[in-house]
């Protein structure tokens, strides 16, 4: 009993001391969110600026035009105090601030387009694993088959094709050989589930298959390393099923840095929708960044981006606990 006590304590003491290190990961990328978009070349005053000498081709006095946009959308102040402002209001009232185009609460923007990226990125993310695990395991347990050599290709090419280029692919020959395009005016999932899954099935299926390659060769890899142990070779010899020792003895321990590649995954699947979204037109959060990168709007593109840190730092750290049950030889304890 005083050693479940103390492995508990130990426990406890490591999530404490990750959580602790993951508040600082997540104030560190809030502070280079903020500020290096405001860095770069081009800033929004500018576009607003020209946006408006446009419409009144007579006015001539830009500097002033300048500064009374500066003032209204408060980006006069020192970029600190405006980073101090913008922290403060997520700490005390988590409010992420507004549009400075639409002005529109930020977190408003972000509600209306999670759904669409969330869905997009799960749905593609078991696409992946249904289809990389699989093929990844039976590759190694026949290696140097005629099957292990089609899995083997089929890894490679999948990571050597870039997605873009396949989704653009999907929309451009069935449409030119069979006069179908995959639908473009998306439908909420709760509106109807069916045409909802018939608008994402393609988008996912592309974005699945794009990540399906890394995790096949990994999943490969690794079970290959773990059926050339001597436990695997004496359960062997000890005639049990081949099953039984795939499934009980070498998936297991083969899993660990698998895990660890498929939880960064999930999250390049929601955050790595951008390009798929746009060439689909899916009202997701990747267009939603990609369009506010474009129009400068610093308050979404800062709220969307510390959304997707505060979720990286949270799967990273679920997978490291995960660890424990995977392997019980790894202790959470400081050494």
């Amino acid at each position: 009993m005083a050693e479940q006590g103390s492995g508990g304590s130990t426990f406890k003491g490591y999530v404490i001391r990750r959580l602790a290190l993951s508040l600082v990961t997540i104030l560190v990328a809030s502070f280079l969110v903020f500020m290096l978009q405001r860095l770069t070349p081009g800033t929004i005053v500018d576009a607003m600026v020209g946006q408006y000498m446009g419409m009144n081709p007579d006015e001539i006095d830009i500097v002033a035009a300048r500064a009374e946009i500066e003032q209204a959308l408060g980006l006069e102040r020192p970029l600190f105090e405006q980073y101090a402002s913008w922290l403060s209001g997520i700490v005390l009232r988590g409010d992420l601030g507004a549009s400075l185009w639409r002005r529109t609460p930020v977190l408003e923007e972000i509600a209306a387009r999670w759904p669409v990226t969330v869905e997009l990125g799960l749905l593609g993310f078991i696409f992946s694993q249904i289809i990389a695990l699989p093929i990844g395991i039976y590759s190694a347990v026949r290696q140097d088959t005629l099957g292990d050599y089609a899995g083997r290709s089929f890894a490679i090419f999948w990571v050597a094709v870039p997605g873009f280029w396949i989704a653009t692919m999907v929309i451009v020959y069935p449409s030119i050989w069979w006069g179908y395009a995959p639908p473009f005016r998306y439908v909420g999932f709760f509106e109807d589930p069916v045409e909802n899954l018939k608008i994402l099935l393609i988008p996912a299926l592309v974005l699945g298959m794009g990540m399906a390659g890394g995790t096949m060769r990994i999943a490969r890899t690794m079970m290959l390393e773990v059926l050339r142990q001597d436990y695997i070779r004496t359960s062997w010899a000890k005639g049990l099923r081949e099953r039984v020792i795939l499934v009980r003895h070498a998936l297991k321990n083969a899993m660990i840095p698998v895990v660890t590649s498929i939880g960064p995954q999930l999250l390049l699947m929601v955050g790595g929708s951008v390009i798929v979204e746009q060439i689909f037109n899916l009202p997701g959060m990747g267009r939603l960044t990609l369009q506010a990168i474009q129009a400068r709007d610093y308050t979404v593109v800062s709220g969307v981006l510390l959304i997707f840190s505060v979720a990286i730092v949270l799967i990273n750290l679920l997978i490291d606990l995960s660890y424990g049950y995977l392997d019980p030889r790894i202790r959470h304890e400081r050494k």
